[in-house]
């Protein structure tokens, strides 16, 4: 039965996809849910699979092709059997020629990146020249300014040589290694692999397993290498966390080592002209985009920033009051202070819509709803995923939708859907110690409230001097959409909500 192979559905801000990768080829088989065909957005790079078992009948959209929503990609065979392809009989003599055990030398190629990413960088190859590799194996991540894109062995064999090393800039489909197929590893392959990569594939063995780019840092940090250390993710994956364990073993077992299985003596650091040690270390594309749109928005909106500061007191007093029982009643979620900033913040923009609205080109658009998007600090930069319809949420919703961020942030989980839109932003500087600062704007958004630390102060209160837990408060906002009236009303709200909580249950 003749199937079609359509795209995935974009979102309303994705307008369409383009075919990044084929890993099928007309006539091969496939097995259901068998990875496919990458389609790569602005954001994401989105998988579809086999939807049953057959064979790949007819590609009508090639690599580097634009796609809408929900366009047919191929057509497809369920219950068919494969028969060998054109392509590979003319490749068969060249592949033997190079390696007897080989059926067949590919190239392997960065993704086709989409027409906003003009290039990419090899972040880290998993796979050295030489080195046995399985099909949709994990082999190499390139990084461009929104994602890290993982790049996959095309099938069971070994990597020839590796044309693009680690810092390397590619481009759009740009050759990175010579691949061949069927070969085992440590086969002669066309091009020998560095004398220096056969001993530490014997010493990686099963250990070499795929760190991502927390693991990889963490990694860095301890001075360990993946063949250190045991991974215990999925299909072997080194987590942070195995890193931290693996740090604690060297650390106990530390006495008993003996001197030949010590670390190598790292490389002298780098000295400047006057002989003082320093590292240059290239930005990272994540945070080269995180740079530039930041510059963007001082530089297209009329930004400016209203100050206010909010008495803590009653909020501490009440999670102090209440933090166990709602811990025990709602299945461990912890009452932090952030639940309360998003509902004061969430009643402030009912009663204020400029603030919750966006600019799109000449038109300001008011939203009947309120997604509240909280900042999360990563490995990788500053990610800001959203909360939906907070207007829905009770505060135990909100706390373990703020927490389940945060650890796929640290995991590197957090997916296109979960960034995408927001009608309004808070950052928490306080939790790193910062006193007062000026939050930038998230386009297209219209304002972003910034909290910061809690310090205890003098105040007069009824003409006595108290010390009460004070908070600043930061709204930024475009004054194209906002008055100052309006801004400074609006954070005079979430003072006042925060100051007398029992307000945020009956919405006066």
């Amino acid at each position: 039965m003749s199937i079609e192979i359509k795209a995935p559905t974009f979102p309303e801000s994705v307008a369409d996809g383009t075919v990044a990768t084929w890993y099928k080829q007309p006539g091969e088989a496939c097995k259901r849910d068998e990875h496919i065909v990458d389609i790569e957005t602005d954001k994401v790079v989105l998988e579809v699979v086999a939807p049953a078992d057959g064979v790949l009948k007819e590609v009508l959209k090639g690599e580097g092709d634009v796609v809408l929503s929900a366009e047919v990609l191929a057509t497809f065979d369920s219950g068919a059997e494969a028969s060998e392809t054109p392509a590979a009989k003319a490749d068969a003599p060249a592949a033997a020629a190079s390696d007897a055990s080989a059926k067949e030398t590919v190239e392997i190629k960065a993704p086709v990146f989409p027409e906003s990413v003009a290039d990419g960088t090899v972040a880290a190859w998993h796979k050295q020249p030489g080195e046995a590799c399985k099909r949709d194996e994990h082999i190499v991540d390139i990084e461009t300014d929104k994602v890290v894109l993982e790049v996959v062995a095309p099938a069971d064999g070994v990597i020839a040589d590796i044309v693009k090393a680690e810092g390397d800039t590619v481009l759009s489909s740009e050759v990175l290694a010579n691949f061949a197929i069927g070969a085992e590893g440590g086969a002669a392959a066309p091009a020998a692999a560095p004398q220096a990569a056969a001993p530490v594939a014997e010493e990686a063995g099963d250990e070499d397993a795929v760190a991502g780019p927390a693991a990889r840092k963490a990694l860095a940090e301890a001075g360990l290498t993946a063949a250190q250390v045991k991974g215990t993710g999925k299909g072997g994956r080194i987590t942070k966390e195995d890193v931290e364990a693996a740090v604690k073993n060297k650390a106990a077992a530390a006495p008993a080592a003996a001197p030949a299985k010590a670390a190598p003596a790292a490389a002298p650091a780098p000295l400047s002209a006057d002989g003082r040690v320093e590292k240059r270390v290239p930005m990272t594309r994540l945070r080269a985009t995180i740079a530039k749109r930041l510059v963007e928005a001082q530089q297209t909106a009329a930004m400016l920033t209203t100050y206010n500061e909010v008495n803590m007191g009653p909020v501490m007093e009440l999670r102090s009051k209440y933090k166990d029982l709602f811990q025990k009643t709602h299945n461990g979620t912890k009452l932090g202070f952030m639940s309360f900033f998003v509902k004061a913040a969430t009643e402030a923009l009912k009663r204020y819509p400029a603030v919750n609205a966006s600019i799109d080109g000449n038109d300001m658009v008011y939203h009947g709803y309120q997604d509240i998007g909280v900042a999360v600090s990563t490995d990788r930069g500053l990610m800001v995923p959203v909360l939906r319809n907070t207007e829905a949420m009770g505060l135990a919703d909100i706390e373990s939708g703020i927490m389940d961020f945060a650890v796929r942030g640290r995991e590197g989980k957090l997916g296109m859907e979960d960034m995408q839109g927001g009608t309004f932003t808070i950052t928490n500087g306080g939790i790193f110690g910062s006193l007062m600062s000026t939050p930038i704007l998230n386009p297209p958004q219209t304002a972003i409230l910034g909290m910061h630390k809690i310090q205890e102060r003098p105040m007069a209160v009824n003409g006595q001097v108290v010390i009460q837990p004070m908070m600043y408060l930061a709204l930024s906002y475009d004054h194209r959409m906002i008055d100052g009236k309006e801004a400074v009303q609006f954070l005079v709200t979430i003072k006042d909500l925060l100051e007398d909580p029992a307000r945020l249950l009956l919405e006066i």
